[in-house]
């Protein structure tokens, strides 16, 4: 779709602050630059555009990054566990950042349940907003600042541009291309405009957007390590997209490049929903001169009639297995086994075990679907296996819980 983001505030873009109730700016003197010869490499090695970086080198950084607006997600769970079981098999960093740009639904409360969620599933992470690290800060919201900065580099470099169009105006072209039976994205009207035209809106502070200048006839091409390889014409897919609203507000996709890149993290695991987000990060990466990460994007979670697993299955986020008496390790043990196997007929593994036979290779691409039988008879066989002294604690602590015995 085309992105509707026209001009809206009277505050300029420029160097981003981060304030308790969320992004503000002020206006900083800008030159607009016409593009000329390449682009100015900040970094000694770039992306090829084929999404294979570096190879990982003995140990990997990978990040597990939530929005904190719901539950913790079973789907989201495994994903977390796949980044950890290869940041423990490699010895390397697990980080958790917090994506929580989104301010209007965004809540620190849905963010306390995610972690705790993660820690009963015994996810430690070594990086984040609670344990710190050098890379810091692992709140999107607390990075605004970065993200200006980042977005004056793009402007300068000549790899972004202001956008003075309106949201009536994209509207008009939104329509336009609809009946004409073209693609909805932006027809690139401020794309080779008239520095003294943009100088002159800039000195009677109109608002206006930053938009990525989309290389003429650039194809993105990546090695997913779970759907092999995928290729992208990035002009007939995205045109050219927003980085900063003009409410000094920045985008998704830019603010999860930019973090990926300062986090040095090597190798991205994710949902395949995300896939479609890969080639604008891929883009603002090689503009930035950045490596480009392995991506590996994993199918989604499917309930028993083939639908998205949600609450109307009977559970979907972590904390409902929880609160059912399901045990930790039957959580972990099942989902590494939805949509992974190493090749053998194993059913039940120990962290140690799964930890060591983990191949993000091996994940399959078609959708898994959660059988909750068999989650059961896991849990079941774990159950027994516990010592009688935790069996009984752990079922009185249920049927306490279930208001079956009093407190």
């Amino acid at each position: 779709m085309m992105e509707m983001e026209g001009g809206r505030s009277s505050e300029m873009m420029g160097f981003l602050v981060s304030g308790c109730n969320g992004f503000w700016m002020r206006r900083t003197s800008l030159q607009v630059r016409q593009r000329v010869g390449s682009v100015r490499c900040r970094a000694s090695w770039r992306g090829d555009g084929r999404g294979e970086g570096t190879p990982v080198v003995g140990t990997a950084r990978v990040r597990f990054a939530p929005s904190p607006t719901g539950s913790l997600h079973v789907g989201g769970a495994r994903t977390a566990l796949y980044n950890w079981l290869v940041a423990r098999q490699s010895h390397g960093k697990f980080i958790l950042r917090v994506e929580d740009t989104d301010l209007a639904r965004s809540t620190r409360q849905s963010e306390m349940d995610m972690l705790r969620d993660l820690r009963w599933l015994g996810l430690n992470w070594d990086e984040g907003p609670d344990v710190g690290g050098e890379r810091g800060p692992y709140r999107q919201s607390e990075r605004a600042e970065i993200y200006g900065k980042f977005a004056q580099e793009l402007m300068k470099s000549g790899d972004a541009y202001p956008c003075f169009c309106t949201e009536e105006e994209l509207e008009a072209k939104r329509q336009q291309a609809e009946s004409e039976g073209r693609p909805p994205q932006y027809d690139g009207t401020w794309r080779d405009a008239d520095p003294e035209e943009v100088n002159r809106r800039m000195d009677n502070n109109e608002p206006y957007t930053i938009r990525f200048r989309v290389p003429d006839g650039k194809i993105v091409t990546i090695a997913d390590a779970v759907r092999g390889e995928v290729s992208w014409d990035a002009n007939a897919t995205v045109g050219d997209f927003i980085l900063l609203r003009s409410t000094g507000v920045p985008v998704y996709n830019f603010c999860v490049a930019v973090d990926d890149a300062l986090m040095g993290v090597t190798t991205v695991i994710r949902a395949e929903e995300h896939l479609t987000n890969t080639l604008r990060q891929i883009l603002i990466l090689e503009a930035l001169g950045f490596p480009v990460p392995q991506y590996a994007h994993c199918s989604l979670i499917l309930a028993e009639d083939r639908t998205k697993l949600s609450k109307r299955h009977g559970a979907a986020s972590v904390d409902d297995f929880k609160q059912q008496g399901f045990l930790p390790q039957a959580m972990l043990n099942y989902l590494a086994l939805l949509g992974w196997n190493d090749g053998t007929e194993k059913e039940m593994y120990t962290t140690e075990e799964l930890i060591e036979a983990f191949d993000i290779h091996r994940v399959t691409k078609s959708p898994a679907v959660f059988d909750m039988t068999k989650l059961k008879w896991m849990n079941g066989q774990l159950l027994r296996a516990l010592p009688q002294e935790e069996l009984a604690e752990k079922l009185l602590e249920h049927w306490i819980k279930a208001s079956i015995l009093p407190r």
